[in-house]
Parts: C-alpha cells; structure tokens; sequence
C-alpha cells in the first residue's frame, strides 16, 4: 500500500515500509522523529557525535550501513548455525529453534531496511541534509 503526500516543497511516496515511529515528511517535527528513530538504530557513542546529530541524513545513512551489517551477521548465523551449534552441545530442539529464530531475524533487518531507505529518501526530498 502506498500514499502519497503532497507538500509545498516536493511529493513524498509513502509506502508500507514507513516506520510507524516516524513521522508523516513534511509535518510537524517529523525529522526530530525519524532522527530519534534512526538512533536507536546505530550503536548508542553514535547517538552523540554531532555530525550525526546536525545532520539526520547522515545519521540515516550510517544507520543503513548498521543494518546492512547486521543482515549479513544474521544470515552468517543462520547459514553455520546446522554446522556450528551441535558442538556446543545444545538440543536439536534449541538448534531449530535457533535457526528459525535466526531465519525470522534476518526477514525483519531486510524490513528495516527497507524503512530505512524510505526515511533517507525523505530526507534527502525534503532537503534536510542541512
């Protein structure tokens, strides 16, 4: 499902990946809300570098570095967890449970991801790199 808002500057697409936590682009306060949201995204020392606090859309590009990142952690566990995890003498039940635990991670960074990418296109739309 897709939206379309339109706003004096540009029209921003707004799609099922928006992130609930963020703000609509374009109304009140919405780059405080998607900057707040894409600090919990990053390490927390992150939060306080002032480059990333001046500038939201390089916060939001280092976040989906983060995420990129934590995707390929995630499917590097998913893909040795049958080899590695019997050694550590865990349960067959515990390793399938790791590993659909591990399968359902992976699907949810892809989707923050994706909400990612959307705030950053935002962003940039609505030239807040400032």
């Amino acid at each position: 499902m897709t939206m379309t808002l339109t706003t004096t500057r540009t029209t921003t697409r707004i799609s099922s990946d928006w992130p609930c936590q963020v703000k609509t682009p374009g109304s009140y306060d919405w780059e405080r809300s998607a900057a707040k949201w894409l600090r919990e995204l990053v390490p927390a020392r992150y939060a306080s570098y002032p480059a990333l606090i001046r500038h939201p859309v390089l916060l939001a590009r280092h976040a989906q570095i983060q995420v990129q990142h934590e995707i390929r952690v995630a499917r590097t566990a998913l893909q040795t967890a049958r080899a590695d995890l019997p050694a550590l003498g865990l349960p067959e039940s515990v390793i399938e449970h790791t590993i659909k635990l591990y399968a359902a991670e992976v699907l949810q960074l892809q989707h923050i991801a994706r909400s990612v990418r959307a705030v950053t296109q935002a962003l940039v739309e609505h030239g807040h790199s400032r």
